[in-house]
């Protein structure tokens, strides 16, 4: 997955090293990533490093990447996989 180096709105998912799977929004997505895997990140993904970017998405505008997050945390686990998988993301070993 080749990330973009130019600054947006994104919404994107982590997989974190417990197999769970983590969404978040951002405007830096490399940046971010690197603060999540430092400890910097999220509480969440701070126990449960190492994280590795498996999905994101572009949006016009912050709103929109926003709702796209909340949208994903509101989905169970499930849903989440069948999301990922309706769109191209290979889950192995992940239950």
């Amino acid at each position: 997955m080749e990330i973009p180096l130019t600054n947006g709105f994104y919404f994107y998912v982590l997989r974190c090293a417990d197999n769970t799977l983590y969404g978040g929004y951002t405007i830096n997505l490399i940046n971010r990533v690197e603060r999540h895997n430092k400890g910097q990140g999220a509480k969440y993904t701070k126990a449960r490093r190492p994280v590795q970017l498996i999905y994101f998405e572009s949006f016009d505008n912050q709103h929109d990447a926003m709702s796209a997050e909340y949208q994903f945390k509101q989905r169970t686990r499930s849903s989440k996989i069948k999301f990922l998988k309706k769109n191209g993301i290979s889950l192995t070993n992940l239950k």
